[in-house]
């Protein structure tokens, strides 16, 4: 009875059983495809890294010591030079053109120099003669002394107002010869005070410059370091001695140097975006392996400097993706066991770009769940992607 009734029914129940099966397939829950990381052992190292520029370790600025007519600079930017080799020559400016006007006028008061010269030369010879005859007459009594002191201040005077009359003569006859001439006198040589190499030439023509002007700027290329301007609080964490890795300075592998001190000076500087910081410069020396490539570098390139502030060579590590603040406000990262993800609190300690340093929560070996996405549910079914 019931196997006819089944028959009979046989094509409702067939499709009630494929429609339950349907209904079921539809709300299975389905597995999620993530990407799966490990937790393991490797090299670590944590590093502030910011642009540099390199500059010469002893830097020389010659510059003119008096001011005066410069000879012409035959260096070129690239030169080596030795200690106390000349550079220039330096000789007095040349006296300025007179025009026709000032000319006159010279003439005019060279004129009337030379008649006030006459005319004192001949009041002293009149005051000599009656200094003469006032010393004739003293010893017998006729020249009292007062007379005699006042012959001998005539003289006196008139010996004095006759030099500076020449004095003003020959003034006003050298502006006149002078005018458009150039200076006289032995130049004076400008030297270099070290031997190394010309980086600059400030200026090369000849010409008229003053005292303190830079002529030429002199280093040793072999002896370059680079000055990394850091941020104040990411200063503090850097000391003497630190591993630097040098990059992008055009070559193909990074340069290798060590910090060799901290300034102890910050300087107020506005960034790109008019934000006031404070900066500290970080002095970074180069390692003699790589020594030979940094010469290659010259005075105020620029280069990328990662200053290693810490590393380990056997840090347990997670990938940084896997990483997550969980409600907490602590570190958090889905392992996956068994084909699902848990939840599980991590500790960290140092972080970079790449690892997190894994203090506690996941053990060696154990997988993880990278960048997981913001609706994951913890026991959620899982495969690798």
């Amino acid at each position: 009875m019931i196997w006819q009734t089944i028959k009979r029914w046989r094509w409702a129940l067939a499709i009630g059983g494929l429609l339950l099966l349907a209904i079921g397939y539809a709300f299975w829950p389905e597995t999620r495809a993530v990407d799966i990381g490990k937790v393991g052992k490797g090299p670590m190292a944590v590093g502030i890294t910011d642009d540099g520029v390199t500059r010469e370790d002893e830097l020389y600025v010659v510059s003119a010591p008096v001011t005066g007519f410069a000879s012409r600079i035959t260096l070129e930017a690239g030169d080596r030079i030795e200690k106390g080799q000349v550079i220039a020559r330096m000789t007095g400016r040349p006296a300025p053109p007179l025009d026709r006007r000032t000319q006159e006028e010279l003439r005019s008061a060279l004129a009337a120099a030379q008649a006030a010269e006459s005319s004192t030369a001949a009041s002293l010879v009149q005051a000599r003669r009656d200094l003469a005859r006032a010393e004739e007459l003293a010893p017998s009594g006729v020249t009292s002394r007062a007379d005699l002191e006042a012959a001998r201040t005539r003289v006196s005077t008139g010996q004095a107002s006759l030099a500076q009359n020449r004095a003003e003569v020959r003034r006003i006859e050298a502006s006149l010869a002078a005018s458009g001439r150039a200076a006289g006198g032995a130049p004076i040589p400008v030297v270099a005070p070290a031997s190394g190499m010309v980086l600059l030439v400030q200026g090369k023509s000849e010409g008229v410059i003053t005292e303190g002007t830079p002529l030429v700027t002199l280093g040793d290329p072999e002896r370059i370091e680079i000055v990394v301007d850091l941020l104040s609080r990411e200063a503090v964490r850097v000391k003497p001695g630190d591993r630097v890795e040098i990059t992008q300075w055009g070559g193909d592998t990074p340069l290798v140097g060590h910090v060799k001190y901290v300034e102890p000076y910050g300087r107020l500087k506005v960034s790109a975006l008019g934000i006031e910081e404070q900066r500290v410069n970080v002095v970074i020396g180069f390692d003699p392996a790589s020594a030979r490539d940094a010469a290659r570098l010259g005075h105020g390139y620029q280069v990328d400097a990662t200053i290693i502030v810490w590393s380990k060579a056997d840090a347990l590590r997670v990938p940084v993706g896997a990483l997550f603040r969980g409600k907490d406000g602590t570190w958090h990262a889905f392992a996956v066991e068994g084909g699902r993800v848990h939840d599980r609190p991590v500790k960290i300690g140092h972080v970079n770009d790449d690892y997190g340093e894994v203090l506690g929560g996941l053990p060696e070996g154990a997988s993880v769940v990278l960048n997981p996405a913001n609706d994951i549910l913890d026991g959620e079914r899982v495969k690798a992607r």
